[in-house]
């Protein structure tokens, strides 16, 4: 087993597919494949599924990539220490429901960064694809959430999948319409005020079910609804239609303007909003410290119309 060896498999995972990763090591794709099989056969383990679909990490090969970036990070680390040798591009990927304050910890995070390159990806994608993403480990976590009606299924699905959820706060459902709706002055609203207007909510594509909505409340009827896959085109509706859709209340003006305000929903159902990695995975310092700007960024935009108890919001 070589450092080399071990790159390849990190590469191959980030890109999702071998030929890929072939690409961008400059090497051919025999080769690269080649190299993999001589590491499973040596470690006497599979570290990919290959199928007619593509590839996918198996069980053994999810842990043996935790252990493959702890020992790559260990070494750059000593190489820049006693080499002089110039840090690594920093890597980090995040797969999300379309959360404005996911974005908003995404763009502090690069903010505070102090390195020379970085190559991140944030990915605003669907249910279903945010746990396979996390699952196969194309990103190192997501942000998603439970309520009442899909925890149980999700649970059952993460654990399938060995994946952990780990709460970041509570939060009672609010809907978001334009400053210039007629509903925006109101101190909360109900679903019978709500239901002459569209409602817009995140498409699911294959996997369109109840349970893996982003919106709480998705099994109950409405007049008018529309589909979108994503979340510019959704405020843009808003705007345009006097649309809302049903969220967290957790909104920050500096990055998405006044155009769009939190109006709190009367209900008894909360969500439940927290990230999910995989429980054999080590995370990196940056996906550390993402963790870490999520939280600052919900307690400040997100406590202003509650209390904060032990780190679980109410807003």
């Amino acid at each position: 087993m070589t450092l080399q060896q071990l790159k390849y498999i990190i590469k191959i995972v980030e890109c999702g597919s071998i030929s890929e990763a072939a690409k961008q090591l400059y090497i051919s794709q025999p080769s690269l494949s080649n190299a993999v099989r001589e590491l499973e056969k040596e470690l006497g383990i599979e570290i990919f599924y290959r199928t007619t679909k593509g590839i996918s990490l198996s069980v053994d090969g999810t842990e043996f990539l935790s252990y493959a970036r702890q020992v790559v990070e260990q070494t750059e680390l000593l190489e820049q220490r006693y080499l002089g040798k110039k840090p690594s591009k920093q890597l980090c990927s995040v797969s999300t429901q379309h959360y404005a304050f996911a974005v908003n910890a995404f763009v502090n995070l690069l903010r505070g960064l102090d390195v020379d390159e970085y190559e991140f990806t944030l990915r605003e994608t669907r249910t279903w694809e945010i746990i396979e993403d996390v699952k196969n480990l194309r990103s190192e976590l997501g942000v998603i959430y439970f309520s009442d009606f899909n925890e149980k299924v999700l649970n059952k699905l993460l654990k399938e999948n060995h994946l952990v959820f780990h709460p970041l706060f509570e939060a009672r459902p609010h809907v978001f319409i334009s400053s210039s709706h007629p509903l925006a002055g109101r101190e909360s609203v109900t679903l019978e005020d709500l239901e002459d207007y569209p409602i817009l909510a995140f498409e699911q594509g294959e996997y369109n079910s109840f349970y893996f909505s982003e919106e709480i409340l998705s099994t109950v009827p409405h007049k008018k609804t529309i589909h979108v896959s994503d979340r510019a085109t959704l405020f843009n509706l808003l705007i345009g239609l006097n649309g809302y859709t049903i969220s967290t209340g957790v909104l920050n003006s500096d990055l998405n303007g006044d155009n769009i305000v939190s109006v709190p929903l009367q209900t008894d159902e909360r969500m439940l909003v927290g990230w999910i990695a995989n429980e054999k995975a080590h995370l990196s310092i940056i996906a550390t410290d993402y963790i870490t700007e999520l939280k600052r960024v919900i307690s400040d935009y997100g406590c202003y119309t509650g209390t904060c108890y032990t780190g679980t919001f109410f807003v």
